[in-house]
């Protein structure tokens, strides 16, 4: 075991984090939804109609290029709905539960990379390059697992798992099967433990420590040619749990934190359950902006809309918390947060922060003050990565390493930009070239 000291990166003290690890059950939810965006790579093509019946882990669509990857539904009902935008995309799969519970059951006894295909599991691994859905007919150098999550108010991932940590062993010897190389677990400095067959490391440092992208770099980066699966230890519990029971477990431990929810804690629920049911009762009145998944990374959503996968994190923060402050953004306020002690509040120590949604500034030329590099404990250089990608320079882009990154990778550095530059976005679509011009 090898502990790594990461130095560059930032922990973000936003208000409204979890301070014990309370869990109560989600309210009543009548309807769930499957939206196809949380899956990258995949282009839907549908299995079922509106109307039809379903049971938890039925397919209800695969990829119009692998046929054998498949998306399945959370629980029993009925597909009541399939909501398309722009040029018919599918935005999203709602469906009606009936409350039965009723279940696929599998075979175990079949080869491994067949069960997870026909489960649905398999559109929660990653590969790199590119941050997509493995293709079934590669196999991967090694697989990453991270079990722990830096990002702001991120849930104890270990937490999340709860009692299903006796499946771990069971899911990392199904991965073994998968790849010729090793089965890779980075966990956070003090909560690592053995599981067999792993070979586990531990990470000390800022967010995004937590980053499985991150991880692999400081292992084992990712070179041309080479494909590497990622994955977190929630699913990596999830694997095993099939491997061992035969069905799919499809409830999920959310965190459901964040400055405008009156009690930060655990909800028990299932997945695609509406964001509703998780704020029965525990959101503050007010403008606010509700995320699926943490602060820097995750996407809007509204109180009417669906938790998205990976299925383990709410934050709901102020959509403005100040609208008619003196001097607006230019305000030398005691109470704002500045990773360059533009503000006193440096001063009182790693008390709480504050935020809400305003970028406070216009997108603007990118000036160089490395401090895209300080907030990626990665060996590549990432300014001019990103000038690259921009410019649609695949010569460049593959000698700055963009064969290891990843979006959430550069969530840290977008929000430390005085650019003010959508670099998640920058990064994904750059990601989506390359692979278009290169497959």
């Amino acid at each position: 075991m090898a502990t790594i000291h990461l130095k560059k990166g930032l922990n973000l003290p936003l208000a409204g984090r979890l301070v014990d690890e309370s869990v109560s059950m989600a309210a009543s939810c009548s309807c769930y939804a499957v939206v196809p965006d949380d899956f990258q790579g995949i282009v839907p093509r549908m299995d079922k109609r509106e109307g039809d019946a379903v049971h938890a882990g039925d397919v209800l669509y695969h990829d119009k290029t692998h046929d054998a990857i498949k998306v399945v539904s959370p629980v029993s009902g009925v597909l009541k709905e399939v909501r398309r935008g722009e040029r018919r995309k599918i935005e999203a799969i709602v469906i009606e539960s009936d409350g039965t519970g009723a279940a696929i059951e599998h075979n175990v006894k079949r080869d491994v990379r067949e069960l997870l295909l026909e489960s649905g599991l398999w559109v929660m691994l990653r590969q790199r390059p590119y941050d997509v859905v493995p293709s079934p007919e590669v196999e991967p150098r090694d697989i990453f697992v991270t079990a722990f999550d830096s990002a702001p108010l991120a849930p104890n991932l270990l937490q999340v798992v709860g009692e299903k940590r006796q499946y771990l062993a069971a899911g990392v010897k199904a991965l073994q099967t998968l790849t010729a190389g090793k089965v890779y677990v980075g966990f956070k400095d003090g909560e690592e433990f053995d599981i067999e067959g792993a070979e586990v490391n531990s990470f000390k440092g800022p967010h995004p420590a937590g980053n499985v992208g991150v991880q692999l770099a400081n292992v084992k980066p990712v070179n041309k040619g080479e494909v590497v699966w990622t994955l977190d230890i929630v699913t990596l519990a999830r694997i095993g749990e099939l491997m061992t029971t035969g069905k799919v477990p499809f409830d999920t431990l959310v965190a459901v934190t964040g400055e405008r929810v009156k009690q930060p804690h655990y909800v028990h629920a299932i997945m695609g359950c509406t964001v509703e049911a998780l704020l029965k009762d525990n959101l503050c009145d007010g403008d606010n902006r509700i995320i699926s998944g943490n602060a820097l990374s995750g996407v809007k959503v509204p109180l009417d809309g669906f938790l998205r996968a990976p299925y383990r994190h709410l934050t709901v923060i102020p959509e403005v918390s100040c609208p008619d402050e003196f001097m607006g953004w230019a305000a030398l306020s005691p109470k704002r947060f500045s990773i360059y002690r533009t503000f006193t509040s440096w001063l009182t120590g790693s008390k709480d922060i504050k935020m809400d949604a305003r970028i406070k500034g216009g997108e603007r030329a990118i000036v160089r003050l490395d401090e895209y590099d300080d907030m990626l404990p990665m060996d590549i250089y990432a300014e001019f990565l990103i000038k690259a990608i921009i410019t649609r320079n695949i010569d460049k882009m593959e000698q700055l390493g963009i064969y290891e990154v990843a979006p959430e990778d550069f969530a840290l550095a977008e929000y430390a930009d005085t650019s003010k530059l959508e670099l998640q976005r920058i990064v994904r679509e750059g990601l989506d070239f390359l692979r278009g011009e290169l497959s």
